[in-house]
């Protein structure tokens, strides 16, 4: 090589753009090689020696009917009725009084629950409850016009309500308890 050519190169990377440079030829001759070595292999290899996870796919003609493109249900309150998420509230907040005598405690419940989960309740002590007081407003899902679940978080786990409208009065039908 030529004296005059060294001289020329020495500069350049002793430069900082000719450092910058050289580190951007680097970069991009790694890059270059890792897709070179790369093709025809998977681009998702496996971590951690675990197989791969299923993956699912839907066939549009494959339709079965079960899928609508409908909009959800909404539930269906009756005039001066309570709405839904109010019922949970109320029935959830009478659920973690424990203050008070099973008796009392029941007939907090009654005017939220329908007779079937009144029946349920008798003997009840409140001091069974595995809660002590709410967290957290319902989570209210609908399953149709006069069916919704409702989901209250708890100091110590979630209180799972569903609710019934017979005649458009919101009542809590059964209940459901899932510990933190």
């Amino acid at each position: 090589m030529p004296r005059t050519m060294e001289l020329g190169l020495n500069r350049i990377f002793r430069s900082r753009w000719g450092v910058a440079i050289v580190l951007v030829v680097i970069v991009f001759a790694v890059i270059g090689l890792g897709r070179l070595f790369s093709s025809g292999k998977d681009d998702n290899p496996v971590v951690g020696g675990a197989p791969p996870a299923t993956v699912a796919s839907v066939n549009p003609s494959d339709d079965d009917g079960d899928i609508s493109s409908e909009a959800p249900p909404t539930p269906s309150t009756g005039p001066g009725k309570a709405q839904p998420e109010a019922v949970a509230y109320a029935f959830a907040s009478a659920w973690v009084d424990k203050k008070v005598s099973a008796k009392t405690w029941r007939d907090q419940l009654l005017p939220n629950s329908t007779q079937k989960l009144a029946d349920e309740l008798k003997g009840v002590d409140p001091a069974s409850v595995p809660a002590d007081r709410l967290v957290g407003r319902p989570s209210v899902a609908a399953v149709n016009s006069d069916l919704v679940t409702a989901v209250v978080t708890m100091d110590s786990g979630k209180l799972s309500l569903r609710l019934t409208a017979p005649e458009g009065q919101w009542l809590v039908d059964a209940i459901d308890w899932d510990p933190a």
